[in-house]
């Protein structure tokens, strides 16, 4: 009897990964919420002191994610919100990013 909660719960983990891999507006979407700091489509406002994102390459915000998320760059929040996300939404947040102009 124990065996059918584990596994019911196991294939709704397959379909989620399943389905959140399939969405292809999945970057923007998780992008969208940097907009508050960082302008729409990681447009920043010009003298606002936060950094545009838009057009900077994949690999160099990823950088700066990571380093957030691991506390060796500090911050007065985003260490807090790259630790809410996983690496592959992160990968797909930069590559988003990377696409702006």
């Amino acid at each position: 009897m124990k065996l059918l909660p584990m596994l019911s719960a196991l294939c709704l983990i397959a379909v989620a990964g399943t389905a959140q891999a399939a969405d292809p507006n999945l970057g923007r979407n998780l992008a969208a919420t940097c907009a508050n700091c960082h302008g729409t489509n990681g447009n920043a406002v010009k003298g606002s002191g936060l950094d545009s994102l838009a057009g900077v390459p994949k690999d160099k915000t990823l950088q700066k994610l990571a380093d957030f998320k691991s506390g060796d760059k500090p911050a007065s929040i985003m260490h807090q919100i790259a630790k809410g996300y996983t690496d592959e939404q992160l990968d797909l947040i930069a590559t988003y990013f990377a696409a702006q102009k």
